[in-house]
């Protein structure tokens, strides 16, 4: 099995994660506390049951893609921000 390297998400990940770590203690911060609002994951919810149930129509395919999409940026952004205090503190 390979690894598509060229999906929205390897190019963001190679964009953010080169020459680790380049954030500061506070930005680093900031970045773990982004988290979807409850809006947004009763929405997820909502489209994951559909999913369950093969009920999704085009557009809810496409909506439940762009929230997957954005989780994976976010968790890129996080890794980094865990990685620059981890490192942080090991230098402290």
């Amino acid at each position: 099995m390979s690894i598509d390297t060229t999906t929205e998400t390897a190019i963001f990940e190679r964009i953010v994660l080169p020459g680790e770590p380049a954030l500061g203690k506070q930005a680093a911060r900031s970045l773990l506390a982004l988290e979807f609002g409850l809006k947004d994951l009763q929405r997820m919810k909502e489209l994951a049951e559909k999913a369950r149930l093969a009920t999704l129509t085009a557009d809810e395919q496409q909506e439940i893609a762009n929230y997957e999409r954005v989780g994976h940026y976010l968790a890129i952004l996080q890794s980094k921000a865990r990685r620059t205090l981890s490192v942080a503190d090991s230098a402290d």
